[in-house]
């Protein structure tokens, strides 16, 4: 699925030296490679303030927090409404943690665990929407059904996901945001250098959520996370609470966190930083060769979402119009999808399931209150994903292989 030493390789000594400038400076929790990278990744997304933390799921915290979310943050008023307020205090249920009534946020059930588990850890509660079935992400009239329903009233913010490095169709969010007084919290964890019609995400909604895992486009060489926003005063707020909620040193406003990004990790991605525009216009020049060849084999569905799903071929992922893909995943509908990817394990090639079981069947989240059937798109792309090999440094000859064995099985 992914060979970071290919990425490494070329990097080594610009690398080695940046993790040397730490070493001098001894400037090992946040300081000025932290520093220098977020100046950077500021000008390079144009926001006017971009904060690095120790993880994505951090990030998604600190954004929920800042803005003001959950029954521990005093309200903050965002760009596009009141958003948060004190709330009720959280309580125990059977099988988690659920914020208090007064305070809640719709994001989507197809998306990595922590888009939920960070809204119940700000202390408020997650309401799901279905998706889209053909960018997979969150789908404004499904947001907008939730909104004018029985848990709508309890919504103060949407957080909607750019998964597999696709923006969501921004100007139906904006609109239903600013008719609502909501706040848009988005979480871009998979979408360095994603943009909706020239604007990057991270620089779409109030403040956004970044994540530099290892996997991801723009990557460290371990955990980190980055908030952005052009709120003066929400990034005041998530400098605050990313050190225990500290603006004098030892002296604490709030109730933050230990959240900081560290120097080595900042090093590494101000290096990286540089190379990130050509590695996203590679995955898209990989992901044009994958249709490419999908299509020489005969093997995409006619139309672009069959009623069905997939049947004879594969179902292949798809930009829309007014969104500019970064690719972060490559992922095909496919019928027998786990005997596929069986079949493609047998002979060496990687794939990944994201994500097998939509986040309102999680165990964990059956607090929520919801059941089987309730998100039937989700539900259904949960059966159907397969995610193939994309990283910027993949061969073609390496996805003619990946091409050939999926036409094998399926004949």
């Amino acid at each position: 699925m992914l060979d970071l030493k290919r990425q490494y390789a070329p990097l080594h000594e610009e690398l080695l030296a940046a993790l040397g400038r730490v070493l001098e400076t001894q400037q090992f929790i946040l300081g000025a490679e932290v520093a220098a990278f977020e100046k950077a990744a500021a000008e390079q997304l144009g926001v006017s303030h971009a904060l690095g933390c120790s993880s994505g799921t951090d990030a998604l915290w600190l954004a929920l927090a800042a803005a003001g979310l959950g029954p521990d943050q005093p309200p903050q008023r965002a760009k596009s409404g009141l958003a948060g307020g004190p709330g009720q205090p959280p309580h125990r249920a059977k099988s988690g943690l659920v914020g208090g009534p007064g305070q809640a946020v719709v994001t989507t059930p197809f998306s990595f665990f922590a888009s939920a588990s960070s809204i119940l850890r700000a202390g408020a509660t997650p309401v799901l929407a279905d998706i889209d079935p053909v960018s997979f992400n969150l789908s404004p009239a499904a947001v907008s059904a939730v909104l004018d329903g029985p848990r709508g009233a309890a919504v103060r913010a949407i957080l909607p996901v750019h998964l597999y490095g696709q923006t969501i169709e921004w100007p139906s969010f904006a609109r239903i945001a600013h008719e609502r007084g909501l706040t848009i919290i988005e979480d871009a964890a998979q979408a360095w250098g994603a943009e909706w019609n020239g604007v990057k995400a991270g620089g779409l909604g109030d403040i956004a959520a970044f994540s530099f895992y290892p996997t991801k486009n723009l990557s460290a060489a371990g955990d980190a996370g980055m908030v952005t926003t052009n709120s003066a005063e929400l990034a005041e707020r998530v400098k605050m609470l990313r050190q225990q909620g500290m603006r004098r040193r030892y002296y604490h406003d709030e109730l933050g966190w230990n959240a900081r990004m560290d120097g080595f990790q900042g090093a590494v991605l101000a290096v990286k930083l540089k190379y990130i525009g050509a590695w996203n216009e590679a995955r898209r020049a990989l992901a044009a060769h994958y249709h490419a060849l999908f299509a020489q084999a005969g093997l995409a569905e006619a139309g672009i979402y069959p009623v069905h799903g997939p049947v004879h071929g594969v179902v292949l992922p798809r930009e829309v119009p007014g969104a500019k893909h970064v690719w972060h995943q490559y992922v095909i509908r496919a019928p027998r999808r786990d005997a596929l990817r069986e079949f493609l394990t047998a002979r060496g090639i990687g794939s990944e399931i994201y994500y097998p079981l939509p986040l309102h069947q999680q165990e964990a989240l059956k607090c929520l209150g919801y059941a089987e059937g309730d998100f039937p798109e989700a539900e259904r792309a949960a059966r159907e994903v397969l995610a193939l090999p994309i990283f910027p440094e993949l061969r073609e000859d390496e996805q003619q292989t990946v091409v050939a064995a999926i036409a094998e099985f399926l004949s």
